[in-house]
C-alpha cells in the first residue's frame, strides 16, 4: 500500500530543506525591503523638515530686517505666488487672530519637545483615500506673535502607501518564486535520488549486476553514483567469489562422499557383526546428511547465480499444495500431530512446479520438526490480488529480532542447534521465492511461526500465450 503523497512530501528531507530555503530567502528579502522602506521614507521626511527649517530661517531673517510688517509682506507674497502649493504659513497675534498665511485658523495640535506639530488640513481636496496631513514647526515671536511654517505631507503619505503596497506584492511574488524554485529544486533532487533508490531495490532483489546510471555532469550526485558503482563492482566480485568457492567445495566434496557412501553400502551387505553393521548404517546416515547439505548448497548457488534454468508455467497451486499435504500427512501422524489443510481451489500462478514444491515441503518439514507432539500444523492457500501460501505451526516460533537472519545459509537459533538439520531449509525457500519474484514473510502465529509465500497470480485461468493451463480450472477471480 502506497503512502499518501502529501505526508511523504512533508517527510522528505528535500522538502524540509526547501522550506528552510524559503524561510531564509523570504526573511532576507523582507529585511532588505524593510531597510529600503525605512531609508526612503526617512530621507523624504528629513527633506521636508530641512525645507521647513530653511524657510523659517529665511523668514526670521526678514523679520529681523523689516519687522512684523515685512514678515507679513513676505508671507503674503509667497502665498500669492503658490496659492495651492504644499507650503503652509500662518502668523497670528497674541489673541490667535490670523495676520497672514494660507491657513484659516490655528490648528488644535500639541507640540512635541522640539516645537513640531501634525494636524489634518480642512477644506483640502482629497484626491485619494489618504487624508491631507500637515507637519509644521511653531515659532514664538517675542511673546506677541506665533508663527507656523509647515508642509502638506500628502505626497509623502502617498509615496509611503505605494512603497508599502510594493513591499507586500514584492514579498508575495518573491515567496511565490521561492516556492516554485524550491519545488523545482526538490523535484530535481528527488528524481535523482529515485534513480538511486530504484537501482538499490533491484540490487536488494538479487540483481547484483545492476548499476546506477550516471549523468556525467560532474556534480556531487554524479561523483556519489560513481563511488557507489565501484563499490557494487567490488561487492559483486566478492559475492561471485563466495558463490564460486561454495559451488566448487560442494561439487568437489560430493563426488568422493558419494563414493564413500556407496562403499559403505557395499560393506553393509557383507556378513558382519551386529555392532559393526549398526555403526556402518550410522555412518551412511551421516553421509546422507552431508550429501543433502551439499546438494542444497549447489541448488541454492545455481538459483542465486541465475544458472538454474527454469520455465515458468501456469501451475495449479491448489493441486500442488494438496500433493504436499498428502506427502507429509503420514510424517505428521508419526509425531501425533494434526496437519490442517485450508486450500482455496482454483488458484494459479506462473511458477516452476518442482522448485515451488521443494520450497513448500521444506516449510512443512521444519514445521513438523520444530513443533511438539500433539500440536497442529497448517497449510493454507488464499487468492486475492496475489496468491498467498501459508505454513504455520504451534512450536516455539522465532524471535522477531532473528527472523531476518534465519534465511541466511547455515544460520540456526541457539536453542535449535541440537536439532538435526543444516540451516539451509529457509535459505532454499528464500532463493526459490526470489526467483519467482515473490516475497517471503515470517510472522508470529501465537504460538508458533507462520511463513507466508506471496506470489503473483496468473493473469488468466484460461489458456495463456504460449502456455496451457491445467484442464478443468474455473475462471480466475478478480
Amino acid at each position: 500500500m502506497k503512502r499518501p503523497r502529501f505526508p511523504r512530501l512533508l517527510a522528505s528531507s528535500t522538502f524540509q530543506l526547501t522550506l528552510v530555503y524559503i524561510v531564509l530567502f523570504g526573511a532576507s528579502v523582507m529585511l532588505l525591503m524593510g531597510y529600503l522602506y525605512w531609508a526612503t521614507i526617512g530621507f523624504m521626511s528629513d527633506q521636508i523638515d530641512e525645507t521647513v527649517q530653511a524657510e523659517i530661517k529665511g523668514l526670521a531673517e526678514q523679520y529681523r530686517r523689516q519687522g512684523v510688517g515685512g514678515l507679513i509682506s513676505v508671507i503674503n507674497e509667497r502665498v500669492l505666488r503658490n496659492p495651492k502649493g504644499e507650503a503652509l504659513y500662518l502668523l497670528v497675534n497674541r489673541d490667535g487672530f490670523p495676520l497672514a498665511g494660507n491657513l484659516e485658523q490655528w490648528p488644535s495640535a500639541v507640540e512635541d519637545g522640539e516645537g513640531w506639530i501634525s494636524f489634518y488640513l480642512t477644506g483640502a481636496t482629497l484626491d485619494s483615500e489618504l487624508p491631507h496631513i500637515a507637519r509644521a514647526r511653531v515659532i514664538n515671536v517675542q511673546g506677541h506673535y506665533q508663527f507656523l511654517v509647515g508642509r502638506d505631507i500628502y505626497n509623502l503619505l502617498a509615496v509611503r502607501a505605494l512603497i508599502e503596497r510594493s513591499l507586500v506584492w514584492g514579498v508575495g511574488i518573491t515567496l511565490a518564486l521561492a516556492v516554485l524554485g524550491g519545488a523545482f529544486m526538490s523535484r530535481s533532487i528527488r528524481r535523482r535520488l529515485e534513480v538511486i533508490n530504484q537501482a538499490t531495490r533491484r540490487i536488494r532483489s538479487g540483481d547484483l549486476s545492476s548499476r546506477i546510471p550516471r549523468t556525467h555532469s560532474g556534480d556531487e550526485f554524479d561523483e556519489l553514483v560513481a563511488h557507489l558503482n565501484k563499490m557494487l563492482d567490488q561487492l559483486e566480485q566478492l559475492m561471485e567469489g563466495i558463490r564460486h568457492v561454495t559451488h566448487n567445495i560442494a561439487h568437489d566434496l560430493r563426488t568422493p562422499l558419494t563414493r564413500l557412501r556407496n562403499r559403505l553400502e557395499f560393506l553393509s551387505r557383507a556378513d558382519l557383526s551386529p555392532e559393526v553393521e549398526i555403526q556402518i548404517h550410522e555412518i551412511i546416515d551421516e553421509a546422507d546428511q552431508l550429501l543433502n547439505t551439499f546438494n542444497a548448497l549447489l541448488r541454492i548457488s545455481r538459483i542465486e547465480s541465475g544458472g538454474y534454468v527454469t520455465q515458468l508455467e501456469c501451475i495449479d497451486l491448489s493441486q500442488l499444495l494438496a500433493d504436499c499435504g498428502e506427502l507429509y500427512d503420514a510424517l505428521a501422524a508419526e509425531k501425533n500431530q494434526t496437519l490442517v489443510l485450508d486450500i482455496q481451489q482454483g488458484i494459479c500462478a506462473m511458477a516452476d512446479r518442482d522448485l515451488l514444491f521443494q520450497a513448500v515441503v521444506n516449510l512443512l518439514d521444519n514445521a513438523i520438526k520444530y513443533s511438539p507432539e500433539g500440536s497442529s500444523i497448517g497449510l493454507q492457500l488464499r487468492g486475492y490480488k496475489h496468491a498467498i501460501i501459508s505454513v504455520w505451526d504451534q512450536g516455539a516460533g522465532i524471535p522477531e529480532s532473528e527472523r531476518d537472519k534465519v534465511t541466511e545459509r547455515f544460520y540456526r537459533i541457539d536453542k535449535d542447534r541440537s536439532t538435526p538439520g543444516n540451516g539451509l531449509g529457509l535459505s532454499m525457500v528464500k532463493a526459490v521465492v526470489e526467483l519467482h519474484g515473490g516475497q517471503l514473510e515470517l510472522t508470529d502465529n501465537a504460538p508458533g511461526l507462520r511463513v507466508n509465500i506471496i506470489l503473483n497470480r496468473a493473469p488468466k485461468r484460461e489458456e495463456l500465450p504460449g502456455q496451457k493451463a491445467p484442464p478443468g480450472l474455473p475462471p480466475a477471480q478478480a
